[in-house]
């Protein structure tokens, strides 16, 4: 698991640190005067199977996080690439630490403070918001549930996606949701980017708002993804996503391939500032009367983190090789405008030579290195399975490949396999990848 030390901008404390230790050990009684619990009003859709609290073997043999480098500062945390388990349906991220220290999730945004070592799971579950409303709140961020055998979690940074104005942003606190209930966390600091709370027990925990709180303008990201035609009569479809910043892309990824999985992701800057229940408009340049765009106007919605549909469709006739998007508020300038390319291998989806004159087996020759270092231990285990599904690999060197003893290994000799095995085995290889880790794909530039 790659692991590098970067700054935290919220620079946390070290009184904050000691805090967090000291509430981890209070009694029911003093936690009390913190939480503001509401029995009483479980929900069937909180009732989600709990994660297993042991680490399944092939993260629990690798390698642990290193420790942070000076603790006293606590100005530094060290951000990780989490490990993944499970499947499409279901994925659990897992850290695993050999020593106290911040440690922030690349995938999610996530700050763990751990006051000792520790495999802690976690995944998105889906919220309430009937619960929620019952108590006046609305979502702010995604439901993670989280676990941690060792309890050894002091305190948690969840990601926030608000600007802070001179409220400072106090109408926001965490949800605690178990199977008893739901209960409210006051922060201990709110900074720029993450809400921070003390917590001694574990389940779901999510950032939530007032519902009366003013619907001031958040910080948002514009997604798009291009749905190429399924005959050469039907129509070529871009969908325009607008959701809140802190939604984890990884998760958007995998809930639109799950939907419709030619849909290919277009890598454009995203971010934008967005405000709650407004109307915005898409337009498009060229203007051809071919190209509609539906509906005419939309609200931006703050609170999707659960389902991630398409806000704006634009929907052609003919091939362009580019297209330029404009979004505005009503009667204002434009907020996010960009220029999107196309190349024809991108609308053919074609995963046949990436570049050209340049075969799969080569392309494969030339991310060999890289490839071999990013892949993970359960992507390489699933990898396999599709390899010998698909008939690219036999019985016997799918058991060679797993017989080997190091990941590093494992992956070094399925990748020369297989690019030796010719351009047709190579891009059954190249597919593959892209379905299981589009995010590691995109680091090859394989899409």
């Amino acid at each position: 698991m790659e692991v590098r030390t970067a700054h935290v901008q919220q620079g946390v404390k070290t009184r904050k640190w000691l805090l967090a230790v000291s509430i981890s050990q209070q009694n029911d009684e003093e936690r009390s005067k913190i939480l503001r619990r509401v029995r009483g009003h479980s929900s069937p859709s909180l009732s989600w199977s709990l994660i297993s609290q042991d680490p399944p073997a092939d993260v629990s043999n690798g390698p642990r996080a290193a420790s942070l480098p000076n603790m006293k500062l606590q100005s530094s945390f060290e951000e990780f690439t989490p490990d993944f388990t499970g499947d499409e349906d279901d994925e659990t991220y897992w850290l695993r630490c050999s020593s106290p220290g911040l440690y922030q999730c690349r995938v999610s945004g996530l700050v763990f403070a751990m006051k000792a070592e520790g495999d802690v799971s976690y995944r998105i579950v889906p919220w309430s918001s009937r619960l929620l409303s019952q108590q006046g709140k609305k979502p702010a961020g995604p439901l993670f549930d989280i676990r941690c055998q060792q309890q050894s979690v002091a305190q948690l940074h969840l990601p926030h996606c608000e600007i802070p104005s001179t409220d400072k942003c106090t109408y926001l606190s965490v949800a605690h949701v178990g199977d008893e209930g739901i209960e409210f966390i006051k922060a201990e600091e709110i900074t720029e980017t993450h809400v921070i709370i003390n917590i001694t027990g574990f389940s779901a925990f999510g950032v939530v708002r007032n519902e009366n709180s003013s619907p001031d303008s958040v910080q948002a990201l514009v997604l798009l993804f291009y749905k190429p035609p399924a005959t050469p009569e039907s129509d070529h479809q871009i969908n325009v996503l607008l959701l809140p910043k802190n939604v984890g892309l990884r998760n958007v990824l995998r809930f639109r391939k799950k939907i419709d999985r030619d849909e290919r992701f277009l890598e454009t800057p995203p971010h934008c500032r967005l405000q709650p229940k407004r109307l915005y408009t898409l337009s498009t340049r060229p203007g051809r009367k071919s190209v509609r765009v539906q509906p005419k106007e939309a609200e931006f919605d703050a609170e999707s983190y659960d389902n991630y549909l398409p806000t704006f469709q634009v929907v052609y006739e003919n091939f362009m090789s580019y297209i330029k998007l404009s979004l505005r508020e009503r009667g204002t300038n434009s907020i996010w405008k960009r220029r999107v390319c196309f190349s024809t291998a991108g609308v053919r989806r074609s995963y046949g030579p990436t570049r050209q004159n340049v075969g799969p087996s080569e392309h494969l020759k030339e991310i060999r290195t890289d490839f071999i270092e990013g892949i993970s231990e359960p992507v390489v285990q699933s990898l396999l399975d599709k390899l010998l599904k698909t008939n690219v690999l036999s019985d016997g060197e799918r058991e060679a490949v797993e017989g080997e003893r190091t990941r590093r290994d494992k992956a070094r000799l399925l990748v020369d396999m297989v690019r030796r095995k010719g351009d047709y085995a190579s891009s059954e290889m190249i597919r593959s990848l892209c379905e299981l880790d589009p995010f590691l794909s995109k680091h090859l530039g394989l899409i």
